[in-house]
């Protein structure tokens, strides 16, 4: 199977110009794709057109990543109804430098026999001033050919900056010089990057009368039409830091059986084969969720760890009422509030009671999760109450070595009744 028969399959293409995939088939090629510093992260909305440049990088092809320190500080229009503020040059810095991590990460940097090459466009255009600009770039592409493109033609009833205006033209010398100093023929990005890709290309032929193709994948949606990425609590990163490896693996977990289906062709690595064998097994079993289980190991396996992944299955267990104490042993602060975000929160007041605290006490009069000794009295005879995941009776006490964390103690009745104490 050809690089392109493989992105056909997995949904991953959404334009090319003609010619590009015989030249893949052809010969080993350089390409690249371009990532501008607006956070210091990436999110999964970034990850669909950065999975061209993995698959790129797995067919043996040369592989560049343009971190764009010079355009970050212009701001795309591509996409955006309104004009991109603008960042500091300190809060610029520091996103290169995330980005510049992340991406070394996802493409095998030094751990590849082909490793990803990575490069800031800062570092070409820093010593250009203004009038080498306008003449050696600006004089090769029309105002016509630009306010054609849609990232403007969308802007200007509402009115668009020349510094965004003048985007394209950036973009497009990055490709001018990738072109010309790392023999770089394709750029790939999402359909929203056809307009800068394409004005990279003819920059490319006017100006040095060589050839130069385009790439884009499809922009992922969700199945109701919302932005893929986005979940009530916001952008879904792949920084640890941003969005924990539960939180990942609970975005992935969570897809529906319609984009379980589109997900894990186009964010995995696993072959046609498996994939539709995956299916297949669950369109017999859809309550099994056999795609989403598939689609969650692999992302995010790949993206964090095959423990962090391990970790967040464990943890996915506890919510649902099938882990362990000792499981729940292992969850820190941290997880311990983004776990039982959401669950009832009680204060436990720890001063005044001893070394231990009656259950019956515990569960009315000092936490009021229940609201009677005697409802307190009910729900431990029949059985339906437990400390940390373990079930207890009506002799049992709270002692220190409840406290998970020194601070967390989890309350369950009966099967759906979760309630997370905070002792203070």
């Amino acid at each position: 199977m050809s690089l392109i028969e493989e992105l056909q399959w997995r949904g991953m293409i959404h334009n090319i110009i003609p010619g590009t995939e015989e030249l893949l088939n052809k010969e080993k090629v350089a390409g690249y794709i371009g990532v501008d510093p607006t956070s210091d992260s990436i999110h999964v909305g970034n990850l669909a057109s950065l999975m061209l440049l993995v698959h790129f990088q797995r067919y043996g092809h040369k592989p560049f990543a343009l971190v764009g320190g010079a355009t970050g500080m212009v701001g795309d229009p591509s996409g955006k109804s309104d004009e991109r503020n603008l960042l500091s040059e300190e809060v610029l810095q520091n996103n290169v430098a995330g980005l510049t991590k992340a991406l070394e990460k996802l493409l095998c940097y030094g751990e590849s026999e082909n490793p990803v090459t990575i490069v800031n466009n800062y570092d070409w255009f820093k010593n250009m001033n203004t009038l080498d600009f306008l003449r050696d770039v600006g004089k090769h592409l029309t105002v016509n050919y630009m306010v054609a493109k849609e990232s403007v033609k969308n802007r200007l009833e509402k009115g668009i900056s020349f510094t965004e205006f003048s985007y394209q033209l950036i973009q497009g010398y990055d490709f001018y010089w990738l072109h010309q100093n790392h023999n770089c023929k394709i750029q790939f990005g999402g359909s929203d990057q056809w307009g800068n890709i394409t004005a990279g290309t003819e920059l490319i032929r006017r100006k040095a009368s060589g050839e130069a193709f385009a790439f884009t994948c499809p922009l992922i949606t969700k199945s109701d039409g919302t932005k893929f990425g986005k979940t009530e609590s916001g952008t879904v990163w792949l920084d640890p830091e941003k969005t924990s490896p539960y939180q990942f693996y609970q975005f992935w977990i969570n897809s529906t059986d319609e984009d379980a289906k589109k997900y894990i062709r186009v964010f995995t690595l696993l072959d046609k084969e498996a994939i539709e064998q995956l299916e297949s097994e669950h369109a017999e079993a859809p309550h099994q969720r056999i795609l989403q289980k598939a689609l969650a190991k692999d992302v995010t396996t790949r993206i964090h760890s095959a423990e962090a992944y391990e970790k967040a299955v464990a943890t996915s267990q506890i919510l649902f009422g099938k882990g362990s104490k000792e499981a729940l042993s292992q969850l820190n602060e941290k997880d311990f509030l983004e776990v039982f975000d959401g669950v009832p929160t009680f204060k436990l007041d720890k001063s005044g009671h001893g070394d231990s605290l009656g259950m019956i006490d515990f569960l009315s009069e000092h936490t009021g999760i229940l609201s009677s000794k005697g409802e307190a009295r009910r729900s431990l005879k029949e059985n339906s109450i437990r400390i940390n995941m373990e079930r207890v009776g009506m002799d049992a006490n709270i002692t220190k070595d409840d406290l998970m964390n020194g601070k967390f103690i989890l309350v369950q009745k009966g099967k759906k009744n979760k309630y997370l104490v905070i002792a203070e």
